[in-house]
């Protein structure tokens, strides 16, 4: 028997994911990477850095800050600062993006359902059960992996 292989079938996944918000992007005329940090943002509001889409997405610096810097520019985000510290941005979704943020989010609740749909909510529940314990597993790795090269 062949181990389950989650690589196999990712293609199909960005596949699927690309035709339920690629006419939000189109309709907005914003890129992929736009799009998909502001629903990052709206849908996990206590990560709101670049640093943190960066890590949690395991997206390159450069991508998002780009991308950052076009939606600050369009009025789509914008930065905010503590006032201990002026170093770290806390990007927050201006009231101009609500229409993308709604589409986009709706075009991702499209995703989901299509993808379990038939699929009772037990067999759900454990899915995100294995899914947060793979997804931990690879953080994990990574995170001993990048201490070890530190320290070479």
């Amino acid at each position: 028997m062949i181990p389950l292989n989650p690589l196999e079938h990712q293609n199909a996944f960005k596949t699927l994911y690309s035709k339920c918000v690629g006419p939000v992007c189109q309709k907005h005329n914003i890129t992929r990477m736009e799009l998909d940090i502001l629903l990052f943002l709206a849908n996990n509001p206590c990560f709101d850095t670049a640093t943190d889409i960066i890590e949690i997405r395991y997206l390159s610096k450069s991508q998002v800050s780009s991308s950052v810097s076009t939606l600050s520019r369009r009025g789509y985000l914008k930065k905010e600062y503590q006032k201990n510290n002026r170093k770290t941005a806390h990007l927050k979704i201006c009231a101009t993006a609500s229409g993308i943020v709604e589409d986009g989010q709706r075009a991702q609740e499209r995703f989901f359902a299509i993808m379990v749909r038939g699929i009772p909510e037990k067999e759900l529940e454990g899915m995100k059960q294995c899914m947060d314990h793979m997804l931990k597993n690879i953080d994990d790795y990574l995170k001993e992996e990048e201490a070890c090269c530190t320290n070479l």
